[in-house]
């Protein structure tokens, strides 16, 4: 019959949000996927950094790019190996969550809520000097202009910064977001116009006879040497951090274990010489000028003497507009028109990013649970968009353009050095994840990764607040103590409250709204998650035959879930229809008279609701039903997402039934075996359906034609040894059968039975196989009612649960 257990409908799943459904929708191609980076590396970086960055490094800006596609790759194949091994949204805060201890996790979501805040300022304040920019040009205003006798550029730029971000807030709010058809057009402009900017800029170049001076006497390729090269590399690094949105979009992509790692390199590919040829059409392609020369900061002196990156360096994120001025027709307004472009699709991307990540705190209970609330008529959460709001908006107004890039370079290499020691220690605790894409040579690779990204900070800091003449003063400090203090603030967050809100979670993420009776201290306990009333009966039969015989009891469960952007309080509309279900599953227990008990829980996830069940009462096993049909296309989801996460996360012995088309007592009962714990589990299981409904049992072990004698002796070994833990009222035979491939003869013999309970073959650690191979494939490809079983093994599995 067609069966579905709380997993609940297993074959299909779970969305991230706990809603459940058949299966994801994938319907974003490589293309796609690849635009998305391109559109996140070239987006305001490449139209406000470079110009500053020039002033640090030189004409060597063009190879400060390159070796920054060098060093960023390092972290990139990290996120290529993780993000086609879990395809789903939450990329780097996610990773280092499962695989590293508190408070990393902690401070993976703080860094990244922060990072993204700040890169937003970035984006608001670019924006508003751009259209201040458009404004001037488009109305002949002066450069230092005084609208309505007090309103100067820096208070309208600033003043613009805090407007567009109140914008895209209340845009997030209203629910709207960009669609992927607009964000490729969006990317599309940028690239076609950056493409005009660098022929007009290259055919500028060459056809002065003297360019080579602007690049090799100026005074020279790297006016600043190294230090200047890193330095502009650490100031422009937020510009590569593309890759970081490409994995958020894992779930939304067809095959993502090949086209999400394709996506990271193609994109890298791509924006790494556009870079590289903007900065040389700039430097080749821009003429000092008097009137340039008058408004660069911090340069002086004439025409003919001032070099051109010294002049891009005081023109700062006017730069390449500037460039463009002089060398592209109506270059100005084309780049003013992409950089506006630019900076609104990144305004809304990461507003929604930076108030998405604080809102998954607060779900968590690491921030205060005000940023877990939703708005009831707009079903956003509205909380976390105002504060994440508020932060950018402080970042954009208080310190300068330089020290915002700063500061978010310093967050996101923090959280790149995390992720690239998740991708090492998850080689070691998660050995059978599904990998398409590995990183070669590890650990080498992430390795190298953290230690560029550690030499990127000091020079990044030295270059914006101390070496005379490059920096504009004291904002590499500015930057430095910003982040610091962020920091300290977010350890004080977690060890004040966080930690301690832990233990309180429970309770809160799946409240228990609904009890039938207060569960007894009985001696065992088998708690059975119910969903489908139709399965509900045959669930029952097998956890009154288990209950039964080890004078137990049973805790029936009916979980109501609502989406993550739901109240939890919007579930107790649908309380009446889980009762229901609820009552008529215990009344089947009840007329065995075996002890029974409900629990109605609400929830965002049904694992998460059985699993702190299972912990609230002390469960001694759980019992869930599985569909069997419909396997998902995703690797990391093997009998459905639920299913999977109870399996391997449970405290206690775990049953999922495969129920067949009879739906009968059982009366004759297979046991395939090849000993060890979980064999055992089937055996006792196997004994107590058996003995409460005076069954037959049959345990069989396969082994190959060319098996030895040795071997053979060995295998009735083991079928003696499991006969010997059936009690002995129960009529149990054994036989040694002979077979090519396992898993057929297995799958052959379970037709002559009403049931067949197997026990795990291995425990797993989020690896491909959640049972172990065998008893996975005989589930599938059996026909009649399958029990697949696994012992929980105290600390060892308390183990295997933490090195997740």
């Amino acid at each position: 019959m067609d069966h579905s257990s709380t997993e609940a409908e297993a074959g299909g799943g779970s969305t991230g949000d706990g809603s459940v459904e058949t299966e994801l929708s994938r319907d974003m191609s490589l293309f796609d996927i690849t635009f998305i980076g391109v559109g996140a590396m070239i987006g305001a970086g490449v139209f406000a950094l470079t110009g500053f960055a020039a002033g640090i490094a030189g004409p060597a800006l063009t190879i400060a790019f390159i070796i920054n596609g060098f060093v960023a790759m390092f972290t990139a194949v990290s996120y290529a190996e993780l993000g086609a091994a879990f395809p789903e949204a939450g990329g780097g805060y996610l990773w280092v969550k499962e695989a590293l201890v508190d408070p990393n996790g902690f401070y993976a979501g703080w860094m990244s809520w922060f990072a993204h805040a700040v890169a937003c300022a970035l984006y608001a304040v670019t924006f508003g000097t751009f259209f201040v920019e458009f404004l001037r040009i488009g109305f002949g205003l002066p450069t230092e202009f005084a609208l309505l006798g007090f309103i100067t550029p820096i208070m309208a730029e600033k003043g613009l910064a805090a407007l567009v971000v109140v914008a895209f807030a209340y845009i997030n709010f209203r629910g709207a977001e960009e669609t992927g058809k607009a964000g490729v057009i969006v990317t599309g402009i940028k690239v076609v116009i950056l493409g005009i900017f660098v022929a007009f800029g290259l055919t500028t170049t060459f056809n002065n006879p003297n360019w080579t001076a602007k690049f090799l006497d100026s005074p020279s390729f790297a006016p600043n040497g190294f230090i200047g090269i890193v330095g502009a590399m650490g100031f422009t690094y937020i510009a590569f951090e593309g890759y970081e949105i490409i994995v958020q979009s894992g779930e939304e992509v067809v095959n993502p274990g090949k086209n999400v790692p394709k996506a990271v390199f193609y994109s890298m590919a791509i924006v790494v010489p556009i870079y590289v040829l903007v900065a040389f059409a700039a430097i080749g392609g821009i003429t000092p000028t008097a009137d340039l020369i008058s408004k660069a900061a911090g340069v002086s002196g004439s025409a003919a003497s001032v070099p051109t990156w010294e002049l891009l360096g005081g023109l700062g994120e006017l730069g390449i507009i500037e460039a463009a001025g002089q060398f592209v027709p109506y270059g100005a307004f084309l780049l003013l028109f992409a950089g506006l472009a630019a900076t609104m699709s990144a305004l809304n991307a990461t507003v929604y990013s930076s108030s998405r990540v604080s809102f998954a705190m607060g779900r968590d209970r690491a921030l205060p649970a005000f940023f877990d609330r939703i708005h009831p008529d707009k079903r956003t959460p509205h909380w976390a968009i105002l504060l994440s709001g508020i932060l950018i908006i402080l970042m954009a107004i208080s310190l300068p353009i330089e020290s915002v890039a700063a500061s978010a370079d310093l967050m996101f290499i923090l959280l790149f050095v995390q992720v690239n020691w998740t991708v090492i220690r998850m080689r070691q605790t998660h050995p059978d994840l599904p990998r398409t894409y590995k990183v070669p040579y590890m650990p080498w690779p992430p390795l190298i990764g953290i230690g560029l990204q550690f030499l990127l900070t000091p020079f990044l800091v030295y270059e914006l607040g101390l070496k005379p003449g490059i920096g504009p003063g004291s904002e590499g400090f500015v930057a430095l103590i910003t982040t610091a203090v962020w920091m300290i603030i977010g350890l004080g967050v977690y060890y004040g409250y966080s930690k301690q809100k832990e233990a309180e979670q429970m309770e809160e993420e799946t409240p228990t709204v609904v009890t039938e009776r207060v569960p007894s201290e009985a001696d065992n306990q088998i708690v059975v998650p119910i969903a489908n009333p139709e399965s509900a009966p045959q669930l029952m039969r097998t956890a009154t035959d288990i209950a039964r015989d080890r004078n137990g009891e049973i805790l029936v469960m009916s979980i109501v879930t609502v989406p993550q952007q739901t109240p939890l309080s919007e579930g107790r509309k649908f309380i009446d229809d889980q009762r229901n279900v609820l009552d008529e599953a215990m009344a089947i227990a009840e007329d065995e008279d075996v002890p029974v008990s409900g629990t109605i829980r609400i929830g965002h996830d049904v694992s998460k609701a059985i699993l702190n069940t299972v912990e609230q009462y002390d469960s001694d096993a759980v019992l869930m039903g599985w569909k069997g049909q419909h396997k998902s296309q995703r690797r990391d989801i093997v009998l459905g997402s639920n299913v999977d996460e109870v399996v391997q996360n449970a405290d206690c012995d775990v049953l999922v039934e495969r129920i067949g088309p009879d739906e009968g007592a059982a009366e004759s009962i297979l046991v395939p075996t090849a000993g060890g714990p979980h064999a055992e589990l089937a055996a006792e299981v196997a004994d107590n359906i058996a003995r409460s409904n005076g069954a037959t049992v049959e345990v069989i072990h396969v082994v190959g034609p060319d098996a030895t004698e040795s071997e053979r002796a060995d295998a009735q070994t083991v079928l003696d040894e499991a006969k010997d833990d059936f009690n002995e009222g129960t009529t149990v035979t054994t036989e040694l059968l002979t077979g090519d491939d396992v898993v057929d003869t297995i799958v052959e013999r379970t037709g002559e039975h009403d049931l067949t309970i197997i026990g795990a073959t291995r425990e797993g650690l989020l690896q491909q196989f959640v049972f172990g191979a065998l008893p996975e494939q005989v589930g599938w490809r059996s026909k009649s009612t399958i029990i697949m079983a696994k012992r929980n093994l105290g600390i060892t599995s308390r183990l295997s649960r933490w090195l997740r």
